[in-house]
């Protein structure tokens, strides 16, 4: 009988522990926060010059967060690291997916760029550009192959042009910084 009274002593108590506030600990899987930690182990692979490691992190991390603005980070960390090993094909469709998640970032347009460059596509991607009025984005890219082929003054033309007709993106700044480098590399060759 004692042995009884024992038991279910034991288990009332062990009963009364489970059900006590802050004894259940729970964790919440956050696939952005996971995303976020991935790419940046990717970066640290990349630093460390181990790009197949850099290359499996970026794309756990697309994976795990597909359809936002900080998608395309990884997307063009990812395109980085292929082309540092020498896969501009591979850079080329992570260049384009960057720009299809977030068009507001210049540096994806010259990441773009110089993967057509590394293609040599630079001058059919020129003339494709040259006839196709998609968007005022376009015209960056366009003005980059000008620059890539050599017709820095025209590239100077059309970003300023891009510049004044689109004053109020976030983009347009970049523009304006990068429209002056291209003005002291012209003013340096003369």
């Amino acid at each position: 009988m004692k042995k009884i009274a024992l038991i279910i002593l034991v288990l009332f108590m062990e009963i009364q522990a489970a059900f006590c506030a802050g004894t259940v600990a729970t964790y919440v899987i956050d696939p952005e926060k996971n995303a976020y930690h991935h790419n940046n182990l990717g970066v640290m692979y990349i630093e460390e010059k181990n790009y197949y490691g850099a290359i499996q992190e970026f794309k756990i991390a697309i994976s795990l967060n597909p359809k936002t603005q900080a998608t395309s980070t990884y997307f063009n960390n990812l395109g980085r690291v292929y082309m540092i090993i020498g896969y501009p094909q591979l850079a080329l469709d992570c260049f384009q997916n960057a720009l299809k998640q977030y068009p507001l970032n210049f540096e994806y347009y010259k990441n773009l760029v110089d993967c057509y460059d590394k293609l040599g596509k630079t001058s059919s991607k020129l003339g494709e550009y040259k006839s196709k009025k998609k968007s005022s984005l376009d015209r960056i890219t366009l003005a980059l192959l000008y620059e890539k082929s050599g017709d820095i003054k025209k590239a100077i033309f059309i970003l300023d042009e891009f510049a004044n007709s689109e004053p109020d993106l976030i983009i347009t700044q970049a523009v304006k910084v990068y429209i002056q480098e291209l003005v002291n590399i012209l003013e340096t060759s003369l």
